[in-house]
């Protein structure tokens, strides 16, 4: 068994054929990896654009890639079929993140034709795995992580490579790989993308329902009970749709207060996402007191 670790760099630019802008990919780095992890070869080539002569100023300030090394660089198809001639029968493929999937299809669709595309049978989202092995240790973590900082927060120096260079990614993303590997966790993530799903799953966007009377949203949904005495509350106004949810006014017949109650249903590809809310509605006499007691708070803090 062998591990690739890729990496794409990509420029934004504008496809007349299909009206609308594309990631071109631009360079494409990748090391291959032992099952210890030790780096055994490596992959790097500049890709020469079909659609623009010239990169933008923030990619080759981001990559030191400048408009004449890629002019210089070999064509799409020539790179995959390069690439996939280096890449083994039995390897497994990581990137960081599934944004690179997302490219390897556009450009495939836009080049290729579908005729053609990267080798890749079996393939984790390494940042995903990544993210996971530092909540273990107990560090937090809110927001999708960048490599350079999931190395930081791993004591896993980068010192001598240069970030967003295809080949030095790839190079960082193993090292860290190498310093939090665990098996089974990670062999639990790794997917076949032979898989007819895999692909329907990943271009999968999920949305939101807009509409009250969907048929998905089942009419258990829409009961609420009172949070004080947990009786069944009574809609008092018609369900609007805000900033993806559904609200509604609802009262307790036994304690008489009000509720502001929320419903969100998001549709993701495997099942529908249910979340729901209840807030209290302060009463005139509760809204009086609050009003007198901010007039108590000092002039100053």
């Amino acid at each position: 068994m062998e591990y690739i670790v890729l990496d794409l760099e990509w420029n934004t630019a504008y496809f007349k054929p299909q009206n609308r802008f594309i990631n071109e990919i631009i360079q494409i780095g990748a090391v291959k990896l032992d099952e210890s992890f030790n780096i055994v070869d490596t992959f790097q080539v500049l890709v020469r654009s079909a659609i623009s002569k010239k990169l933008s100023k923030r990619i080759t300030e981001l990559t030191g890639i400048t408009t004449e090394e890629m002019l210089m660089g070999i064509s799409f198809i020539d790179a995959v079929t390069q690439y996939n001639e280096w890449v083994g029968d039995d390897s497994v493929t990581m990137t960081w993140s599934d944004s690179d999937l997302y490219a390897i299809a556009d450009n495939s669709n836009a080049f290729l034709n579908g005729t053609l595309s990267f080798k890749i049978t079996k393939y984790i989202d390494l940042q995903s795995y990544i993210q996971n092995e530092i909540r273990i240790t107990g560090q937090a973590l809110t927001n999708q992580i960048s490599l350079s900082n999931a190395a930081n927060l791993l004591n896993v120096s980068y010192e001598g490579l240069d970030l967003h260079t295809a080949i030095d990614d790839a190079r960082l993303a193993a090292l860290v790989l190498k310093h939090t590997f665990n098996v089974n966790r990670f062999n639990a993530l790794v997917r076949d993308t032979t898989d007819p799903t895999f692909y329907k799953r990943l271009f999968f966007k999920p949305y939101y329902i807009t509409k009250i009377g969907d048929s998905r949203i089942n009419k258990s949904y829409l009961k609420f009970t009172c949070r004080d005495c947990q009786n069944k509350l009574i809609r008092q106004n018609k369900w609007r749709f805000k900033n993806n949810w559904f609200r509604a006014e609802f009262m307790c017949p036994a304690c008489e207060r009000t509720f502001r109650c929320m419903l969100s249903c998001k549709q993701t590809y495997d099942k529908l996402v249910v979340k729901k809310r209840i807030l209290p509605v302060a009463n005139n006499d509760e809204a009086v007191n609050n009003v007198n007691a901010l007039h108590e708070l000092p002039e100053k803090l």
